[in-house]
């Protein structure tokens, strides 16, 4: 898929103003007209998450000069079907670009990540897809090093496409020295949780949730092979998750009905 000027559609869920999606955002400029639907509130953590409960307002901003930009009260992924039915029309965008995230989306973390939802939801629109993470969590976070790997992942994306109903789930590791773009598969990875207990003053107990990130993977392939070795790493998603290998195995088993 190539195209003289693209029209690309840029979300995240940090929200419309964090450092990483301006970053994301004018570094799509150069490639393209952009459009940028983004929560109004940090929405980290949100995974797939989607708004049915409650009205959503989506509001046109002025904050970025040139930039046509909208403010939704909703999570990431009704970010992304708001900018498809309302403001695209039905007329999707070339590309959709999700981050870049403060903190990783490597590994087990894409499954509660918002900013990769939001990704998922363009791939599911059939509309090629990125999420972009930096392994900085503050918002001092400087993206300036992961710029160049950013438009040259899009270009040949845009050049290119993608596989149906795949989209690319990229991080970046918290160096100015990143060596190069590994294409790695996803870590067997997860955390091991814990709440810490207190309580508030009426003696009610009260859980913040902490933990470990476990790496139980010695590959050389990996996203966190990569991002350790200070590579940028991208890993290929689909949204169909079934277990193909499965199959087999269960169409083995006796049923009594």
């Amino acid at each position: 898929m190539s195209t003289s000027h693209p029209t690309i559609l840029v979300v995240n869920d940090d929200g419309i103003t964090a450092p990483g999606i301006k970053a994301l955002m004018h570094a799509m400029k150069e490639l393209g007209k952009v459009v940028v639907v983004a929560p109004d509130s940090p929405q980290s953590g949100m995974g797939h998450a989607i708004t049915i409960g409650s009205p959503l307002r989506l509001d046109k901003m002025e904050l970025y000069d040139d930039i046509e930009s909208y403010s939704c009260s909703g999570t990431p992924v009704d970010c992304v079907k708001l900018a498809v039915t309302k403001i695209f029309k039905g007329k999707k965008p070339d590309l959709c670009v999700s981050g870049i995230n403060h903190g990783l989306n490597n590994s087990i973390n894409i499954l509660y990540s918002g900013t990769m939802s939001a990704a998922v939801e363009g791939a599911i629109e059939s509309i090629p897809s990125i999420g972009f993470s930096l392994d900085d969590y503050t918002l001092q976070a400087d993206f300036s090093h992961c710029i160049k790997f950013v438009k040259e992942i899009a270009e040949q994306v845009l050049q290119n496409g993608l596989p149906s109903a795949t989209l690319l789930n990229v991080n970046f590791p918290n160096t100015h020295h990143i060596k190069g773009i590994k294409i790695c598969r996803q870590a067997n990875a997860k955390w091991a949780e814990e709440f810490d207990e207190r309580h508030d003053p009426y003696k009610r107990p009260y859980y913040w949730l902490t933990g470990v990130f476990q790496v139980n993977d010695k590959g050389e392939d990996t996203d966190v092979w990569a991002l350790e070795n200070h590579y940028a790493s991208v890993v290929p998603v689909q949204f169909d998750m079934t277990a193909h290998h499965a199959i087999p195995l269960l169409n083995n088993w006796k049923f009594n009905t």
